[in-house]
Formats: structure tokens, sequence, C-alpha cells
């Protein structure tokens, strides 16, 4: 059945007819007009798809004559018979496609190896230790982001020489605009393809979508809050910035999903007993621990980060990347560098039909039609406008005429204020309520070679990369336990998993210095005043085998990894009513030094008392804060009775 062509109506009005539309000039506003077509014209499925599938073919031949009395249905069979005008357009497509799986790839690889999978075999400086080290880059991706390096300069007033590196994407930024969203991103490549895998809404209704909105402004209103609220040393940019929540999200709530039915598929194969599967139920095992992970994560709250994360991505289906277009601090960062770009789009008006097959296909709201002023803040550079436009009226090259961009952004100055004095009122509210600074919470454990927690605060970022390498699953995203400030900060659960005594990974592999780099050395000294310590552990004697229930019991004590021990055995005689009368049992009860004790909590990992444990630690007597010691420091040491 032959298509007629669209017709305007109220509600989605079409651009100016190609034969009264006249070259615009630079003292000849662009009319602004939508340019959209009717519903029935963009229905069927192939014009759904992604412009960039469609055939290879040049620009159209016909005579300029011919060419003016084209209407959009006469260009929507054009790109369908013939497919793509431009070539060049066509060949961008697959290179930033190219791009995009490179660098997820690379991304997915490097969150992989973060995590400890060679040997102990480096000795440290001191020969007493093993060093526990991680080959690889894995915090890359953090120390080329940009918004990771102005906000920790803000809020630090500091420059770290390891995101000196963001200079290569903010420098191509300011001459080409946002192009590490469209091609380099592996959060705004997985909301890309989320999208456009069978895209919904479809035809006039994605196109009423995809243009822009007044909502895509919030995205810098969030920029100016968090940015303020760094001024005021609270670094918060970290719960939005794409590469620190993909971090998160992925390393603390995907791979653990991934390994936790990973296993459980293992364990069916290797149950069925027979040989060739037990075999190959072996190899997955190896798979798993070189590709997945190679210890068994559990993670606090990590539901709350998974359901965030998909979320996100479930967005992505009601509207083209809703959190790069609507959300992002990060894109809000480099759509304002933008501003400055000496590369964009040139547009032909007067060749324009207003067939809508670019904005169907645009990822970023940046009005890439005919008759409008293209927004250069808001592109991705995807250039699905050029490989589809079957009129070639877009195109790409360096400095674009004036009348066809648009490089302001559309921020109104009350709406800035309120954002300013939102990020700034945070600030102080944050840190008068129970659980900051002046309440600390007892299990606010931060790992060791943690700044003290003003400054660590100021430098956090809660990426999780912490989080990811500790070896024994010890470190976990708080949720309360360091108050709104410190949401998704590193803390240790030792009941999940304990420090291990000589780990230093976390320190390595934070990219911004809360986490100052330390060696095994510093943990395990010598001396017990130059230790590192995290805490101390307590004991509760109306839980404890035997002190409260004459049962024996040496777990703590063999568990604690310092030399001399922070936990010694006290040998006692008792007479429990069970022995009888005149029985008597010999107990070894625990006590605990805390001048030897770091804080490591393996012997509250390892008490078999269930539920509340018997000895716990809590986060008083942390060096990293004088006013917090337990204990006054001149007290002489004993002689090592050895």
């Amino acid at each position: 059945m032959k298509r007629e062509s669209s017709k305007p109506t109220s509600d989605t009005p079409l651009a100016t007819p190609p034969e009264a539309a006249k070259q615009p000039t630079p003292d000849t506003p662009i009319p602004k007009t939508t340019g959209t077509p009717s519903a029935p014209a963009l229905a069927s499925p192939e014009e759904t798809t992604c412009g960039s599938t469609a055939k290879p073919s040049g620009s159209p031949t016909e005579p300029s004559g011919q060419r003016a009395t084209r209407t959009a249905a006469d260009s929507i069979r054009t790109w369908r018979q013939r497919g793509a005008s431009s070539r060049k357009g066509k060949t961008l497509v697959w290179l930033r496609r190219g791009s995009q799986a490179f660098f997820l790839l690379l991304f997915l690889f490097l969150l992989v190896r973060t995590e400890f999978r060679t040997s102990y075999s480096i000795p440290s400086e001191s020969g007493s230790q093993p060093v526990l080290q991680i080959d690889q880059p894995v915090g890359l991706f953090l120390e080329i982001d940009p918004l990771v390096a102005v906000s920790t300069t803000l809020s630090t007033h500091s420059l770290r020489t390891n995101l000196l590196i963001a200079l290569v994407v903010i420098l191509p930024t300011l001459l080409m605009g946002r192009f590490f969203c469209g091609w380099i991103c592996p959060l705004g490549t997985l909301n890309h393809w989320v999208s456009e895998i069978r895209p919904r809404p479809k035809g006039a209704s994605r196109i009423d979508k995809n243009r822009y909105r007044p909502y895509l402004r919030l995205k810098y209103y969030l920029l100016v809050g968090m940015l303020a609220a760094a001024l005021l040393t609270s670094l918060q940019v970290g719960l939005l910035d794409p590469i620190c929540l993909l971090i998160r999200s992925m390393g603390l709530a995907v791979i653990p999903a991934v390994d936790w039915l990973m296993q459980g598929a293992l364990r069916l194969v290797e149950g069925t007993g027979v040989g060739f599967l037990q075999s190959l139920a072996d190899w997955g095992q190896g798979l798993r621990m070189d590709w997945v992970t190679a210890k068994n994560p559990v993670v606090y709250g990590a539901w709350f980060l998974g359901f965030l994360f998909l979320a996100i991505l479930v967005l992505n289906r009601v509207i083209t990347r809703f959190w790069c277009r609507g959300l992002c601090p990060l894109g809000a960062l480099l759509g304002l560098l933008s501003r400055f770009a000496i590369f964009g789009m040139y547009k032909d008006h007067e060749r324009c039909t207003s067939c809508g097959l670019c904005q169907l296909h645009c990822q970023g709201a940046d009005e890439p039609q005919g008759g409008v002023q293209w927004r250069s803040s808001e592109c991705h550079l995807c250039f699905n406008c050029e490989g589809t436009c079957p009129e070639g009226v877009i195109r790409f090259g360096w400095f674009p005429r004036r009348h066809d961009v648009k490089h302001s952004v559309d921020l109104t100055r009350r709406s800035l204020v309120t954002s300013m004095a939102g990020g700034l009122a945070f600030v102080p509210l944050a840190r008068t309520t129970a659980g900051s600074d002046a309440d600390s919470h007892p299990k606010r454990i931060r790992p060791p070679g943690s700044l003290a927690e003003r400054e660590f605060l100021e430098r956090c970022i809660k990426c999780g990369e912490c989080m990811k390498v500790c070896p024994n699953n010890a470190l976990h995203p708080a949720l309360t336990q360091a108050g709104l400030e410190g949401l998704f900060s590193p803390v240790v659960i030792n009941r999940i998993g304990y420090c291990e005594a000589s780990c230093t990974l976390c320190s390595q592999v934070c990219p911004t210095g809360a986490i100052a780099p330390i060696g095994p050395e510093q943990r395990l000294a010598e001396d017990p005043e130059r230790r590192i310590r995290i805490g101390t552990a307590f004991f509760d004697r109306g839980r404890c085998l035997p002190w409260a229930m004459d049962t024996p019991c040496i777990v703590c004590e063999e568990w604690c990894p310092v030399s001399p021990k922070a936990i010694w055995l006290e040998e006692v005689a008792v007479h429990p009513r069970n022995q009888g009368e005149g029985g008597e049992l010999h107990l070894r009860r625990p006590h605990l030094d805390p001048l030897y004790c770091i804080g490591c909590g393996a012997c509250e990992h390892a008490c078999p008392v269930a539920d509340s444990p018997a000895v716990y630690v809590t986060a008083i007597g942390e060096s990293r804060d004088p006013d917090r010691a337990l204990l006054l420091r001149s007290r002489v040491l004993p002689e090592d009775p050895t």
C-alpha cells in the first residue's frame, strides 16, 4: 500500500516547505520549527531501527528543481530504498560503535582485574612481610574522569598529579565537544545500547521524546550543587558520576550476583556425577576465578545498588539515554566545556524535508533537524543524524557556521542560585546530624591508611574500588554507619570479612588519596606504637563461651595476627555443676591487651558465637585520629618474654 506524505498537525508542526525556505544568514534568524512528521509516516519497524543499519548510498542525484519539491515521505522512501546518503556518516557511526565496544570491554577487564590474583613472592623493603600488588592500571577510567579531577581539586584545594591525566578528555572536549559521552563512557555505552534494542516508543512518539526538553537542564543544576558542596570540603559527586556509579554497581552488585548464579549452576553440573560434566564444572570454576571473581563476595546493601543500576538502564526504554540527558553531572561539565568547541554540525536547511529521521535516531536531544539551531552542549557526537539523513542536510566539520549552532545552555539565574544554595546548605545540615563527627558511629571503621574523617570525606568519591579489591570481602558501602555525608563510603564489616593484616591493596587502588599509600611494614611494625590501627577489640564476657558458659574456646587467640598477640589466655580452674561434686575443669579465658590490637577484626570474624559475637571491634583507638585514642601512649612497653 502506498504511503501518502505526512501532513502537519497542531501538535506536530512541520518545518517550512523546501520550496519556500531560504538559506539562513547571520542577519536572518532561523525559524524555530520542530520538523516532525505525522505518526503514520514512521510507523514501520524498518524506520525505527538505528539509521546506520541502512544501505550506503551517495547524496541524491535529482536535479535541484525536482529536489525542491520532495516531501518527507519521499525522503523516508529514499532512506528505506537507498540507505544513508552520507558514506562518511555511516563510517563514523561504525567507528563510534567500535570505540564504544573497545572502551566498555577495557572497563570491564580492569574492573575484573581489580582483585588480588598474583603471588605473595614480592618482598617488602624490610623483607619481613610479602607485598600484595595489583599489576594493572585499574583506576584508569577514574583518573581520566574530568569531574573527579575538578571536584577533588575544589574540595581539597590541591590537585593530585595522577588526576592530571584528565586533560586527555578535557582538551579534546574543548575542541570537539562531548565525544567522551558518545565514544568512551562505559555507562553511556550501556545506556545507548539498551535504548537501541527494539526501541520503545517508536515512530512519531519517539521523535517527540527526542526533542529538547526543559528537564535536560537538571544535570547542570545537580553539577552546580555538588561543586558548591565540594567548595565546603564535602565531596558528593561520586554518587552520580557515571564512572563511580558504574564501578560501584558492577563491582558490588552485578559481579556478586553473576558469581552466585555461576556457582549455583556449576554445583548442579558437578552434582550429576558424570565425569565429563564434572571436568566441565572444574573448568568453569577456573574460568570464574580468573574472569569473574576469585572470592565469594557478599556485599552489604548490594540489593539497593543493584536495583538503582537496573532502574537507570530501564529508564532508557522510556526516554533515550535518560540518565545521560537529564542526570549525569559529568555530561553537564562536558556540555559546558563544549561551548567552545570548533567542531560541529553544518546544515543545508533548504534540502530538509522534515522527514524526522535524524531526530528519530538522535541520542542527545540536540535538535539535528533543519530549520533550527543545533545544540552543541547536548550532542554526544554519535553521528546517527548524518548517517541517516537521506537528503544530505547534515554534515560535521570544523568551524561550523555561527547561525547553525546554539552554544549557550538554557539556564536561569534563579535556578542556578537555588542549586548553589542547596549544595552549600547540605554541608552544615549533614555535619550537624547524628552520625556525623560529633556523634560518630562505633562501627564506622575505615580502611587502613585512611585519612582523618574530615580529610577522608574531602577526597573519597565512593567509587567502590577499595571494596572491590579487598581480598577478604571486609569493605562495604556505608548506609547508616557514616551519616548522610558518608553514604556509600567504605567501612569494615568484620562479621562478613576481616581486614588482612598484611594487605595494602585498598591504598594502591584509591584514585584520590582518601586512603594514603602504605606498606605492610606500617601495619605490622615491630614497634606497636608505629602500627596502623583501624579500631580496638572488646570482649562481651556475658556471651564469651569460656567466661559465661565454662566452655573451652580459644578461637579468637588463634586468629589474632599480631606478635605478640593482642589476645592472651589466662588458665583458670572452674567447678561447673555438670562435673558433679568436686569436679574441676581447666579453661583458658581470653583477655585483650589494647596496646597490641590493630582492630583488624579477625577475632570478631572467627568468633563461633552466632548472632552477636562475644568479641567485637569498634573504631575507637584508630590511629588516623589522635582525638579518638583509647590509651595514653606514655605507657612503657613490657619486655618481650621471649
